[in-house]
């Protein structure tokens, strides 16, 4: 199976026949090119020419992220798989509002349903989380009666706010504790954790996107405009709950990650590097993970499951299936 390569340290990466080096104060690690997925950078890393040429022919995605842990770019290289006909049929479906808004909803939905059962397993433990259910499944009654894509974003916003309530609830440690979702700059603990663990989940299926036929920069629910990617935004909707919210409450609850693995710089607050090792690694689990999907005989991991999830998109531009996003059974 092939494996996501993270970064912590400064050093340099370079190509050696088939393998990947990376040298750093504390030596050298090698990795064969056969068996590498994505590389995720948070280190200060010098490259070259030789080796951006050597992933693309292996068609090898670089993230790179700032010193403060957050997203800053990728190495996207030339498309093996994107077609013009795909491109053409994902242009028609978001130029044509009625499929547009129909594949935005597709896409609220499945984050609210993947949401709600994450609410329904922690309200066994908490019964004033039942008021959240109530709330989100009349919100998503409202959704189908939306018109148009902007307030099909303003309902899932409000979805966003009623479920965000629930974190202070689910999480144990009061350490952490959700007033109100803030981003840029994360305003407290949990709002930077929610970051960080978002943008893992925006650039795994960055990654997953690449090796399909589809676009990243047309997206439906997320304005295809001057922003490189948008596809991907769309699909993590679905996926957030699952990857990043549960892993949340894991690491959360069995004290894997404390007060202490932040810090506060620039009117903000960041995961130290110590705690962005802790989650990487447990996403990185997670990500392997197997489980059993409906309607496929074999358990499969959560990266194959958000491939699958991108073939169904596919076939639904084409007109060959419609689509339903993949909500979980917990």
């Amino acid at each position: 199976m092939k494996k996501t390569i993270y970064i912590f340290s400064n050093g340099q990466i370079r190509r050696k026949d088939n393998t990947l080096i990376f040298e750093s104060e504390k030596g050298k690690k090698y990795f064969p090119i056969e068996n590498i997925n994505e590389i995720q950078v948070f280190g200060e890393v010098t490259l070259n020419k030789k080796l951006l040429d050597f992933i693309s022919q292996n068609q090898v995605i670089m993230h790179f992220f700032n010193y403060y842990g957050y997203y800053s770019g990728s190495y996207y290289p030339r498309e093996h798989y994107n077609s013009g006909h795909m491109i053409i049929k994902q242009a028609e479906t978001y130029l044509d509002h009625a499929k547009r808004l129909a594949l935005a909803k597709k896409f609220v939905f499945g984050y609210a349903q993947n949401a709600l059962q994450n609410i329904k397993y922690y309200e066994k433990e908490q019964e004033n989380l039942k008021y959240a259910l109530s709330a989100i499944d009349s919100l998503i009654e409202e959704v189908d009666n939306q018109a148009t894509v902007n307030e099909v974003m303003a309902i899932e916003g409000n979805i966003h706010e009623v479920y965000y309530k629930c974190f202070s609830k689910i999480i144990k440690n009061k350490d952490f504790s959700m007033v109100k979702r803030e981003k840029r700059p994360p305003s407290n603990e949990l709002n930077a954790l929610i970051s960080f663990c978002n943008s893992m989940v925006y650039l795994t299926i960055l990654s997953e996107i690449y090796k399909t036929h589809l676009d990243p920069r047309i997206g439906y629910l997320h304005t295809s405009n001057f922003r490189r990617f948008s596809l991907n935004l769309d699909v993590a909707e679905i996926f957030k709950p699952l990857l990043a919210d549960r892993l949340i409450f894991r690491v959360l609850n069995k004290g894997m990650i404390k007060k202490k693995d932040f810090e506060g710089k620039l009117g903000g607050v960041y995961l130290k590097e110590g705690g962005r090792k802790i989650i990487v690694g447990e996403y990185d689990r997670t990500m392997t993970t197997t489980i059993k999907v409906r309607h496929i005989s074999n358990k499969v991991s959560y990266r194959r499951l958000i491939r699958l999830e991108l073939y169904k998109i596919e076939k639904h531009i084409i007109g060959e299936k419609d689509y339903d996003p993949y909500v979980s059974r917990w």
